[in-house]
């Protein structure tokens, strides 16, 4: 039925790599091409962020192989990944490499891309919404408010070594721009909270963390970039987790679409009551 449907859309042919983006977690956040290469793939080969009923897409004889990297656990290694996805294409194999939100925002996708490229296998990107975007939607959290802020930063939270990437301009983040939106930043807080302090954000600056975003599991908690640290600590809360700092978050009281379906209520915009309106 989803073959029939969507015809008119790219095949994925063998011999063939298609590197997807699944999205924050929602299923329903698929793309339509992404659905189609999820029926016609042979192989999926996905990661750890990616929400298990995504994969209920595919056929009952496609075969499915995890190679999710989480830190701290032991993972499969990226250059192994990469050719992995080399050798299964070779092999005439339709293959679709599934990532969670978009493979090419921190994703690792340019370096997969960059291996087919090195040994001359097809391939396709296909985008997927970000968490730092989606993620912050379910969460009723905007990341650009025309009465807050006209920029924002998207930055990761530790590099390859799994410590916080000493290439980062924190004074020129923290002084230039009003949003910062962080992935893989939640073991490492108390050291960009510092380092954003000492860069003259106020400690009394709102912040969220929003875990396992857009699933049945998404938790929500605010709190103040000067008590990040301890409230973490005190939540519990574990990774995967996006990291938003900056004013936008107070707009969560407003715009929590998913708290209202529960029953929660809304309240008004706080900037247009409170007259913080900014141009």
């Amino acid at each position: 039925m989803i073959d029939a449907a969507f015809s008119h859309l790219p095949v994925l042919e063998p011999g063939n790599v298609w590197l997807v983006g699944a999205g924050p977690g929602d299923p329903g956040l698929l793309t339509l091409l992404a659905a189609k290469g999820l029926f016609e793939a042979d192989v999926i080969v996905h990661d750890a962020l990616v929400n298990e009923e995504c994969l209920a897409l595919a056929r009952p004889e496609t075969l499915v192989e995890y190679a999710g990297k989480r830190g701290g656990k032991p993972s499969a290694k990226q250059r192994d990944i990469s050719l992995r996805l080399v050798e299964l294409a070779r092999a005439g194999k339709k293959v679709l490499r599934l990532k969670g939100g978009d493979p090419f925002v921190f994703g690792r996708g340019g370096e997969e891309a960059l291996t087919l490229v090195e040994h001359n296998i097809p391939f396709r990107i296909v985008p997927g919404i970000t968490a730092g975007i989606g993620g912050l939607a379910y969460a009723g959290i905007p990341v650009t408010h025309r009465d807050i802020n006209h920029a924002v930063t998207f930055l990761t939270g530790h590099d390859s070594s799994g410590i916080v990437p000493d290439r980062i301009n924190w004074e020129a983040i923290g002084r230039g721009s009003p949003v910062i939106v962080m992935y893989m930043a939640m073991k490492h807080i108390a050291e960009i909270s510092t380092n954003l302090i000492a860069a003259g954000r106020l400690p009394t600056e709102p912040v969220a963390f929003v875990c396992n975003a857009a699933t049945g599991r998404q938790q929500v908690l605010e709190t103040t970039l000067g008590e990040a640290t301890e409230a973490v600590a005190v939540s519990g809360l574990e990774p995967p987790a996006v990291v938003v700092v900056g004013e936008v978050v107070r707009l969560r009281a407003s715009l929590d679409w998913l708290g209202a379906l529960a029953g929660r209520r809304l309240q008004p915009d706080p900037f247009r009551r409170s007259g913080k309106v900014r141009a």
